[in-house]
């Protein structure tokens, strides 16, 4: 089975940075690219970042020289490096892996930024 497993959320105040970190099934990790989502109370969820197989990544216009992702194919994890955070950065922050027109999501972790 499909495994994705996040971590790393947490309270920062405004201008602060956290690393989230999702562990994947090492079968569904090494076959494709992927992503980053978030979904903040009341609104759809959207494409934060996204990293293919070969490393190339792209970023929404709002996290664009703040956030980076990164993969670890060793360790079939997916990191989010998420610096000078706002407080419209605030949402539940989702791992995805997208094989065969299907996603696969993990349980998110909660992403809070105070002012």
């Amino acid at each position: 089975q499909v495994q994705l497993v996040e971590s790393g959320g947490g309270l920062v105040q405004a201008g602060g940075s956290l690393r989230l970190s999702c562990l994947a099934s090492r079968s569904i990790f090494s076959i494709g690219g992927m992503a980053w989502h978030r979904q903040a109370p009341g609104k759809q969820r959207e494409l934060v970042a996204a990293i293919t197989a070969g490393g190339t990544t792209n970023y929404a216009d709002s996290v664009k020289g703040r956030f980076t992702i990164s993969r670890d194919n060793a360790e079939s994890t997916v990191y989010l490096q998420m610096n000078d955070l706002k407080p419209e950065d605030t949402a539940d922050y989702y791992c995805d892996a997208r094989r065969f027109g299907v996603d696969y999501w993990g349980r998110g972790t909660l992403v809070t930024v105070s002012n």
